[in-house]
């Protein structure tokens, strides 16, 4: 995934009302713009961090632009824009890239499954019967470690859709937890059981259920994004 127009860059002045992000660019124009990020962005970012955003001509817009990376506390870059995280993985998938899902026929976005009406968020079509993966953009990253958690903050939506997978596996649909990993300098994944035990309690319970967990990190900079790699998840 490309910018274009390439990402400007600025610095954080404050984020508040969860999507709001005053900042000010390197010229030294002050601007708000949007916070495409529901989660608490733990570690994500400090006050006169550097950040990059992207603008927007659209005259329906209310805001002129919106935040894409931040430099973390420890250094390291985030895409903090959650928004991306499916783009990248369809991009990945169909470029072969996620060696385990490779194979496909079809692939359908934002598909209705379960009994909590859910929507996957990739429906992939095999030969053999399709594959249903919900995709989770991890950017908690700690001081010391190469190792991200997610989530950044209670969610119950996360924790209904492993019970939606696990049912599905149960019932002897391939099912997969795929973790996209927008923080640079990650070598694994974990659930971040300090911060939510209800959803490491249903991770757990989807693996042994048989739903497949999987993360793929990513290639940050403010020319593009990409998926590349594959990362351990730990127990």
């Amino acid at each position: 995934m490309r910018f274009d127009p390439p990402l400007e860059e600025g610095r954080l002045l404050r984020r508040y009302k969860r999507f709001l992000a005053d900042i000010e660019s390197v010229s030294g124009e002050a601007l708000t713009i949007h916070c495409a990020n529901t989660g608490s962005m733990l570690n994500c970012m400090s006050a006169g961090c550097r950040v990059w955003f992207s603008r927007s001509n659209d005259p329906k817009r209310k805001l002129p632009g919106s935040w894409e990376l931040s430099e973390t506390p420890q250094g390291r870059l985030a895409c903090i824009n959650t928004a991306r995280a499916n783009s990248l993985v369809e991009e990945a998938l169909r470029a072969g890239l996620i060696a385990e899902l490779a194979g496909f026929v079809a692939l359908k976005r934002e598909v209705p499954y379960g009994v909590e009406n859910s929507r996957a968020d990739f429906r992939l079509d095999y030969p053999d019967g399709p594959a249903y993966v919900e995709v989770k953009s991890v950017t908690l990253g700690f001081p010391d470690t190469d190792v991200a958690a997610f989530p950044d903050a209670v969610t119950a939506r996360g924790a209904r859709h492993l019970r939606e997978l696990a049912a599905l596996a149960r019932a002897g649909v391939r099912t997969v937890q795929l973790y996209c990993v927008n923080l640079s300098g990650i070598r694994a994944v974990r659930a971040a059981e300090e911060i939510d035990p209800a959803y490491a309690a249903g991770l757990r319970e989807a693996r042994a259920a048989g739903v497949e967990v999987l993360a793929y990190g990513a290639e940050i900079s403010p020319a593009g994004i990409a998926l590349m790699r594959r990362l351990e998840v730990l127990a």
